[in-house]
């Protein structure tokens, strides 16, 4: 069967058409920006952009209008602000963006990007511009200078009114009802000073008059852009004008007991205006066992993380403001330990018979410098001879450790020797710690035993490193990282461990690398540490 020429021509084109019918259903993607919030006004500031005027604290609300085939996905980003920054990253039926009490910080330009895998992505984008004027500060300053060939001295006044706006604000200085200007009266000066950006004018009063003592108002304005309306602050110049002054019921440095009760009392001595007093606490927050009322603070039942720097501020915007510190000491003692020094003219690292031998203790204790130390021989008081010698501040070890220096050491010296830390006269329990010494006190050695050389672990699991340590006594052992100045997996650079052993929990490959361990100076032989070296390796 043979078909007419134009019927099989159509039939040969029907695929194509069919086609190029449905690849032309593909749109690249279009985007507008338009607005639906409290916005002051939007307006074009060029041909490029778009600036949305919004007030601070209102709700801002952006719409990216989209067209396109497939239905476009649409991502909001800001350009002020960190990488993170990303208001939204949605689909399809979300393309608002909108934030509620907007803050200044969260003005700049945003984007609108627009994609759907046809042609280039769309972006637009617009710039918001956050309005604000925050209320107006005032401080003052005076100076007294002598005058030259006179006997008076002249008094100089600085008004300095400062404020945080957007945009730049209008200073108005007033004196009572009347409007202040350097051509009207040539005992006023108003400027600006360096380097303040617009944001503070100050009003001096040169050699100061009688009728300058009086009620002063700087008023700003950002001419009610946005709404927002002026603001002002007034100050009363007066003769007794003064800046604050404080005086403190407690020494700067007070020692006090846990669980005391205590009250400082911090009084204003001067002052006009009256000064508002507060007190605050470095580091961190004010305990929460503190309370104050006017200028006394109570601090009931302290416990020694209540220690720190109290401070004691007062402030009436005259002058600088007036500040007394208190450092708060609770009396605490902790970490007993001692050291064993063989002979060190000698270069010795074990006990020997004839030579001379060092046992010394130290307490980690608040305030460091009160703690009194004793020594007791087999339950007896070590008692001071020519070759018995007690150094209770010793200048080659740490700040306050005690020492126990034996000469010439003899069989007779060999015991069990006790140091006892004590706060005297405070109710602070003792801390002790007991130091044998015999034939059988001998240095530390240590070493890894046997296949323990290099561990592998998988990633996730949990893995552990050992060093055996001999010796008596037996000290604490150190771990550390050898390869890698990093912290250990407990954000410490170190690790103390007795048994030798360090176990790490959900290994990664960043714990993989050397690791090393070694004796510790304390509480064993003080002497050049042993050390030795294991392998981790995470797969």
């Amino acid at each position: 069967l043979e078909l007419p020429q134009s019927v099989g021509n159509r039939l040969r084109l029907l695929p194509i058409s069919l086609f190029t019918s449905s690849f032309l259903c593909a749109a690249p993607a279009q985007a507008q920006i338009i607005h639906a919030g409290q916005a002051c006004v939007v307006k074009e500031d060029n041909i490029s952009e778009r600036v949305y005027t919004i007030r601070e604290g209102d709700t801002l609300v952006l719409q990216c209008l989209i067209t396109g085939h497939p239905r476009p996905q649409v991502r909001w980003t800001k350009t002020a602000g960190s990488a993170s920054d990303k208001f939204q990253e949605t689909s399809v039926l979300n393309e608002t963006l909108r934030i509620e009490k907007i803050q200044r910080l969260q003005g700049g330009r945003y984007y609108c990007k627009a994609e759907n895998g046809v042609g280039v992505p769309a972006i637009k984008s617009i710039r918001v511009d956050v309005q604000y004027l925050d209320e107006p500060v005032l401080t003052v300053h005076q100076t007294i200078s002598d005058v030259r060939g006179s006997f008076y001295q002249e008094k100089t006044v600085f008004l300095r009114c400062t404020v945080n706006s957007n945009p730049p604000a209008r200073f108005i200085w007033k004196r009572g009802a009347e409007t202040l200007s350097h051509s009207q009266d040539n005992g006023v000066d108003i400027y600006e000073p360096l380097y303040t950006q617009g944001e503070t004018k100050v009003l001096k009063l040169k050699n100061l008059r009688p009728q300058d003592y009086a009620s002063y108002t700087c008023q700003v304005s950002v001419r009610n852009v946005c709404s927002i309306p002026d603001k002002s602050i007034t100050f009363q110049l007066t003769n007794t004008t003064a800046p604050p002054a404080l005086k403190l019921s407690v020494n700067e440095t007070l020692v006090v007991n846990p669980g005391d009760n205590i009250t400082m009392q911090c009084s204003l001595v001067g002052g006009d205006p009256q000064p508002e007093v507060v007190w605050s606490h470095s580091p961190g927050p004010m305990p929460p066992n503190s309370f104050v009322r006017g200028g006394n603070l109570s601090i009931w039942k302290i416990r020694v993380e209540d220690s720190g720097y109290y401070n004691c501020t007062a402030i009436n915007n005259v002058g600088n403001p007036a500040k007394k510190t208190v450092n708060l000491l609770v009396r605490s003692m902790k970490n007993a330990t001692f050291q064993i020094t063989p002979d060190v003219i000698k270069e010795s690292e074990s006990i020997q018979l004839g030579q001379d031998l060092k046992l010394s203790c130290h307490v980690d204790a608040v305030p460091q410098e009160k703690v009194v130390y004793s020594w007791y021989k087999n339950g007896k008081p070590a008692r001071f001879s020519d070759r018995l010698l007690i150094t209770r501040n010793d200048p080659e070890l740490p700040p306050v450790t005690c020492s126990l220096e034996i000469i010439d050491l003899r069989f007779s010296d060999y015991g069990t020797y006790l140091c006892v830390a004590t706060f005297q006269g405070a109710p602070i329990p003792d801390l002790s710690v007991e130091v044998n010494i015999s034939s059988e006190t001998v240095p530390p050695t240590i070493s890894v035993p046997k296949g323990q050389s290099t561990i592998t672990v998988r990633e996730g699991s949990r893995a552990e490193l050992q060093c055996d340590v001999r010796g008596k006594p037996k000290p604490p052992i150190l771990w550390s990282r050898v390869d890698k100045e990093t912290p250990m997996p407990s954000g410490t650079m170190t690790v103390e461990t007795y048994d030798g052993k360090l176990r790490l929990e959900n290994v990664n490959r960043e714990m993989s690398g050397t690791y090393k361990c070694q004796t510790a100076r304390y509480n064993g032989f003080n002497i050049r540490p042993r050390e030795a070296l294991v392998q981790l390796n995470v797969q």
